[in-house]
């Protein structure tokens, strides 16, 4: 396994796709390195990138030694396919070149369907009030190249989506968590199966000095595993939290079964790491949550708005649900691939859904004889009925109005991040009084 900083020195390097990861990437290595750029999206604004953009018809002749794709890019459907599949073994990822240069820092890696970023950003923040130099990175939105002053002492928590994982071949955690596993991205990884193979990538890089944390509960995973060559040491996690650490915790927006099961993780690791219990029960009190996942909007003694827009499937939205009663679900949008709903709702709960957009069928085909349900042509109807329908109520009893579409945005918006400034825009044009 190459590890050395040399690995990515004096090379010719292409970088393919021109997002987040691909503009530090080129960043990072252009100084020491013979860098271009291709993209499928021809326009891109800036002039001083013009230099680096190299044509697809200049690509094969140029002769590069390493690929740095970028994980959005799936080699099944872009515009350099046949190259890829070609020179497979040439591609890397960003996170490949960040391990080169930092191997020596303690890395913890993070994966799962749902929870990283709450995950990372909490460890992180365990971490900072403990005095040590802990920056969450990765997936969550934060390049991994784009750190500065990083000591030996830095500890890095990364959030790796399955797509990273993939395409990744030197990235080695010490740390590694798969918090949960349900059906996702299906249609890049096509079966279920593939889709947990590559998260337990981050598992089989390891060595007997590392650590892989996972839920042995979840019967998926403990087979998978038994099928791999896995040397590091398996920390199991029942995904379950003591009652002496309920009782301390007070933060309501972590009381939800998702975050249980992810905070169940967060106390395996601190206590691998020797972190006082103090500075997590700090941490978890004091989080804020992150923007559009579970975040609280508006509440009142009568009624509460959750913005969970990052939600994009039905698992991510169930525990939710389920710790929830007397809910207006408003949910719709782009469908994931092979995503079921599967939920057996308690007889004290009432849960009505507003489904909006143009994939109406998906949803009411899953919702159909277990949710009442009503269908809206977008996001602003359905939020405006859900409104009229508490105020029909008269509202005796504590309402919450859950925005957890369970969908991709790419129908109408351009990222979650759109999709749930737009909801709170909604809800603050309301001007609601209840």
């Amino acid at each position: 396994m190459q590890t050395s900083a040399n690995f990515f020195f004096k090379k010719k390097i292409l970088i393919y796709g021109l997002g987040l990861s691909g503009i530090s990437s080129l960043n990072f290595l252009k100084k020491n390195n013979s860098v271009k750029f291709y993209d499928d999206i021809k326009k891109f604004n800036s002039k001083s990138l013009s230099k680096f953009f190299i044509k697809k018809d200049k690509i094969n002749s140029y002769k590069f030694d390493l690929i740095i794709l970028s994980p959005g890019i799936n080699l099944e459907k872009c515009g350099l396919q046949t190259y890829l599949k070609k020179n497979k073994k040439k591609i890397y990822t960003d996170l490949d070149i960040f391990y080169s240069y930092f191997n020596k820092n303690k890395i913890i890696a993070v994966t799962g369907t749902n929870g990283k970023s709450t995950t990372v950003q909490l460890l992180s923040d365990i971490l900072n009030l403990s005095k040590k130099d802990a920056r969450a990175v990765g997936n969550i939105g934060r390049s991994i190249l784009n750190e500065k002053k990083i000591s030996k002492n830095t500890i890095f928590v990364v959030e790796t989506s399955s797509y990273q994982i993939e395409y990744s071949k030197i990235f080695k955690p010490n740390l590694a968590l798969l918090l949960n596993i349900s059906p996702d991205h299906l249609d890049r990884h096509n079966t279920f199966k593939n889709y947990l193979r590559s998260k337990l990538k981050l598992f089989c890089n390891q060595t007997e000095k590392d650590f892989a944390f996972f839920n042995k509960n979840n019967l998926f995973i403990k087979k998978e595993i038994r099928n791999l060559k896995i040397n590091s040491s398996r920390v199991h996690v029942d995904g379950k939290l003591k009652n002496s650490q309920r009782k301390l915790i007070t933060n309501n927006y972590l009381k939800t079964l998702n975050n249980e099961e992810n905070l169940s993780f967060i106390f395996a690791v601190c206590k691998k790491l020797k972190i006082k219990e103090k500075f997590i029960f700090k941490a978890i009190n004091l989080f804020k949550g992150l923007k559009f996942r579970q975040e609280i909007i508006y509440q009142s003694k009568k009624l509460t708005i959750i913005n969970d827009s990052k939600s994009t499937s039905f698992s991510s939205s169930k525990n939710l649900l389920k710790s929830l009663n007397r809910v207006h679900w408003i949910l719709g949008g782009l469908p994931k691939k092979g995503d079921k709903f599967i939920f057996e709702k308690n007889r004290k709960q009432k849960i009505k859904a507003y489904i909006f957009g143009s994939f109406k069928k998906f949803y009411i085909n899953n919702l159909k004889n277990k949710i009442a349900f009503e269908t809206f042509n977008n996001v602003k109807f359905a939020f405006k009925k859900s409104i009229s329908e508490i105020k029909k109520l008269n509202v005796k009893k504590h309402q919450t109005i859950l925005f957890s579409p369970c969908s991709a945005s790419f129908d109408e918006f351009k990222n979650f991040e759109e999709r749930g400034k737009y909801f709170n825009f909604l809800v603050k044009k309301e001007k609601i009084r209840i």
